[in-house]
Order: structure tokens, then C-alpha cells, then sequence
């Protein structure tokens, strides 16, 4: 009886392959690589100036790389524009707020909803959105730019979440939270993880990013200096991580 053939690796939903990438003259980053399993969490470590925010934008096509390639599903998209990794699935909520201060809660949301699910699929949207974050909830009627600091974060990743998009590049979720607004944060990441969508986390909270995630990869100096699981990590997350990032 022959025996049965070995099933194919499965395609990584996302892989770099030896990229560099540049803002003008100013190189950030060297010969990145790695792949990202399909429902699988990847946390993306460093300092400040490693290259963190430079792999994200990479990855959502925001910045096209000098040299290397960039895969979703199989597919080169190393010179594609935005769009086409939005409609492949992938959503990058980078660091900051970005809400309209003047609009309240609600309205900042239906903006979003109804542009990309129409009148009537909005509202099951808005019900979506107040369960992933219930503070919010509390607050529809509120302005938004008298929300705290916390609260206006919460709005700004509810309107991408509630999206459940293929790939959620998250970047710098926790920059100036007060950790239990970070707890609140990374619980609903766990619930999108659960639900099926891959996650790409960078971040300098270590604790936090590595309780989620399956893979690490840690740059330094714009230069990969770890890729593999977590569980793996050792010595190096007290050489580099504890000397680049300090404890949480």
C-alpha cells in the first residue's frame, strides 16, 4: 500500500523576504524576514528607533520597501498601493487617537459604519462595537474630544475592529494608557484573536505583547535580532528586550 503523500506546508498569510526599507536616504530597516501563520499572533519588539513602525507600514503597504519582497496569501504584493492590502483583508491601526472631537462617540463611529457596511448594517455595527469596548457604550452621547485620553484610543481601535479584518496590524496600542486601559485593550485583541483574525502587535509593553502572541520577532537597529516562538525567546528577552525596553 503506498504510503500517503506529505501534505504541503500551508502559505504564510503574511512574508517578508530580506527587506530593506528607507524614508528618503535614511535607511530603517535590513534584510527583514519572517512569515505569519494564518490565525496566529506575531508580536513585533524593539525601542524606540528599531524599526517597528517601519516593519508595520511595510506590511500594510504604506511604505513600499527599496529592496525585498512582501507576500499576502501567496500573492507579491511588495509594490502595491494601500488599497489593495485593504482589500485583501489587512487593517493597520497605527498609534495616536484620531477621533473628531467636535462629533460624539456615536457619530464618530456611524461615520465609519455607514461608509463601509451602509445605513442598515451599521447599526448591528455600533451594537459591535459598544460590546468590544462597553465604556463606550456608556459614553455615545459624549463628545469626543472630552473623552480621556484612554477612552478616545478605545474609539479610534473600535472603528477598525469591529471590522474583523483578515490581518490586524496593531501598533503601539498601549502608548500612553493607563495600564488598565492596557488590560481592557489587550482582552479585546484576545476576543478578535478567538474569533479568527491573524494579529501583528508591535509594541514595547513585552509582557503584554508576549502573553497573546504565538512568535516573537525582535528588531534592533533596524536588524532582526530574534524571529521564532515565544516560548524559545530566553536569555534574549533579559540581554535585548530588558536592556532596550526596561521592564513593564
Amino acid at each position: 500500500m503506498a504510503a500517503a503523500p506529505t501534505p504541503e506546508p500551508a502559505i504564510p498569510l503574511l512574508e517578508l523576504r530580506d527587506v530593506d526599507a528607507a524614508y528618503g536616504p535614511f535607511r530603517a530597516i535590513f534584510g527583514v524576514s519572517f512569515t505569519l501563520r494564518e490565525g496566529s499572533v506575531l508580536a513585533l519588539l524593539g525601542s524606540n528607533g528599531a524599526g517597528k513602525t517601519t516593519v508595520a507600514r511595510v506590511c500594510s503597504g504604506l511604505l513600499s520597501p527599496t529592496r525585498g519582497e512582501v507576500l499576502f496569501a501567496g500573492d507579491d504584493m511588495s509594490k502595491a498601493r494601500p488599497y489593495r492590502y485593504a482589500r485583501a483583508g489587512v487593517v493597520h491601526a497605527p498609534e495616536g487617537r484620531s477621533v473628531f472631537a467636535s462629533l460624539t462617540v456615536e457619530e464618530n463611529l456611524l461615520l465609519t459604519f455607514q461608509r463601509s457596511r451602509g445605513r442598515r448594517g451599521a447599526a448591528e455595527a455600533l451594537e459591535h462595537a459598544y460590546s468590544l469596548f462597553p465604556r463606550l457604550g456608556e459614553r455615545r452621547r459624549q463628545m469626543a474630544g472630552t473623552l480621556s485620553g484612554g477612552e478616545q484610543r478605545m474609539l479610534s481601535l473600535s472603528r477598525v475592529m469591529v471590522e474583523q479584518p483578515r490581518l490586524l496590524i496593531a501598533d503601539e496600542l498601549s502608548l500612553g494608557l493607563a495600564p488598565i486601559v492596557v488590560d481592557e485593550v489587550y482582552r479585546t485583541l484576545e476576543r478578535i484573536r478567538d474569533a479568527g483574525t491573524t494579529l501583528l502587535i508591535v509594541e514595547q509593553h513585552v509582557h503584554h505583547a508576549l502573553a497573546v502572541a504565538n512568535d516573537a520577532i525582535v528588531l534592533v537597529k533596524g536588524e532582526v535580532a530574534y524571529f521564532g516562538p515565544v516560548s524559545e525567546l530566553g536569555d534574549l528577552q533579559e540581554r535585548v528586550l530588558g536592556a532596550e525596553l526596561g521592564s513593564d
